[in-house]
């Protein structure tokens, strides 16, 4: 059986760039689609994963790297939950809100969600942010609606408005539950 130590780190290819931007990008230090093949290409080989999981690790860590284009092609073309919510990250980035609503409205209720509620909970909790906590975690579950609405909400607003940061902290988070889940299937 595979342990978490059998398993290829995709993790680290979630730091270069720092965390995305909530809008398209692009963003200084992030990896060239081709260094990104090199990097992700070996590893995804070593890795045990379904044709689907590994098309999308790649397209999320292509989203991770302002490749929104390439991500996209990746989302489309795979018709499941998973696809679903990759989707709908690439649009809410784009930004394309209502077509990143649609795609969430497709994931539905994700595997996800419980892990994401729970990470973004403490981050809140942390930060001592109650009201975005009541908006994004209501009731302790996840709302991708919410968190599309928020992302429009700072849209135009500079990098160093805090609401923007806790945003992209947020949306980091949501990258990493969503390579977990992942790494999985």
């Amino acid at each position: 059986m595979e342990t978490e130590s059998d398993r290829p780190d995709f993790k680290q290819l979630l730091i270069p760039g720092g965390l995305p931007d909530l809008g398209p990008g692009p963003r200084a230090g992030v990896l060239s689609e081709t260094a990104l093949a090199q990097a992700v290409d070996p590893l995804l080989q070593s890795a045990r994963l379904s044709a689907s999981a590994r098309e999308l690790v790649r397209g999320l860590l292509l989203l991770w790297h302002d490749h929104l284009d390439a991500a996209h092609v990746i989302g489309q073309g795979i018709e499941s939950a998973d696809g679903s919510f990759l989707h709908g990250m690439v649009h809410r980035r784009e930004p394309d809100y209502g077509n990143a609503a649609y795609w969430f409205r497709r994931a539905g209720s994700h595997a996800c969600f419980p892990n994401l509620a729970s990470r973004v909970s403490e981050l809140l909790k942390a930060n001592n942010d109650h009201s975005l906590s009541a908006e994004l975690v209501p009731q302790g579950g996840w709302d991708s609606f919410a968190f599309i609405r928020g992302c429009e909400e700072v849209a135009g607003k500079p990098a160093s408005n805090p609401q923007a940061g806790l945003l992209r902290k947020i949306q980091g988070i949501e990258f990493e539950v969503l390579l977990e889940h992942l790494l999985k299937s």
